[in-house]
């Protein structure tokens, strides 16, 4: 659990498939960032699966890792 001006806080970071159903979590600290899971969520992607992902995910790391799974 993190700490933030609220309280102590989660936060879920997810990998769902075209319908939505979830395959991969990670739970971490509320204060922490998204960016610093992606290549952990985005191992489990199929070679040439479509990403969609938030815009914190955003990233030149990141996209380079999808493009590096051909996806």
């Amino acid at each position: 659990m993190g700490h933030s001006r609220g309280g102590l806080t989660t936060k879920i970071h997810a990998l769902v498939d075209a319908e939505g159903r979830p395959v991969r979590l990670e739970l971490t600290a509320g204060q922490a960032g998204d960016a610093p899971m992606a290549t952990k969520l985005l191992d489990a992607v199929a070679p040439g699966a479509t990403v969609i992902a938030d815009k914190a995910y955003d990233a030149d790391g990141i996209r380079s890792f999808v493009a590096s799974r051909n996806a």
